[in-house]
């Protein structure tokens, strides 16, 4: 074999590999959290469990938002948020799936954070609050900077002077964030054009 054919070899093999293992991932984590989500209720027919999820949270959605049974679980919210260990977890994951999905979503007011003083190195992050002047420190805002190629990020007080809008759809910037830079813009570019 020349080496003009291994190298034409070797150079079909890696676009082979950036097709094969990204679909092969996002069908993988796909396929195992509806599996375990599925499993939840142990039904012997696949899929039935997780439709029997949906429909019920749904259920309790349409339940939660209806007048008359709206005050019953307004009370068991507050005897929730009493319960010590409970109330920290409860409120916290609450406040999570509510910036994501919630009627005032948080994550939608992408900026970047000046990291050092010359304003050289800047980070991706979200506002989440503008003003914390009610916990005494004005000219600050709350920021959350999300990790790279991961799903956590890190809690920031900012002063605002170091905080500059980024033009950029809240969800085209949480993804170039994530992967590290690598995607995200070409949506963004996509999203520029069409609009």
């Amino acid at each position: 074999m020349s080496k003009f054919t291994f190298n034409r070899f070797i150079s079909y093999f890696f676009r082979g590999l950036l097709f094969v293992v990204p679909l092969a991932l996002t069908i993988y984590i796909i396929y195992q959290t509806l599996e375990w989500l599925d499993g939840l209720i142990p039904v012997n027919i696949p899929g039935l469990g997780l439709i029997i999820i949906i429909v019920n949270i749904t259920f309790l959605g349409y339940l939660a938002s209806f007048f008359i049974t709206r005050p019953f679980f307004d009370q068991l919210e507050k005897y929730l948020v009493k319960i010590p260990l409970v109330n920290i977890i409860y409120t916290s994951v609450k406040d999570l799936i509510g910036a994501f999905v919630g009627e005032q979503k948080r994550f939608n007011v992408p900026v970047t954070v000046a990291m050092t003083e010359d304003k050289s190195v800047l980070k991706v992050g979200f506002v989440t609050r503008n003003d914390l002047a009610e916990i005494d420190l004005p000219g600050y805002m709350s920021v959350y900077l999300p990790h790279s190629y991961n799903f956590s990020g890190n809690h920031f007080l900012v002063k605002k002077s170091n905080v500059k809008p980024l033009h950029m759809n809240g969800t085209n910037a949480m993804k170039f964030v994530v992967s590290g830079g690598v995607s995200g813009l070409e949506e963004e570019k996509k999203r520029d054009a069409n609009s």
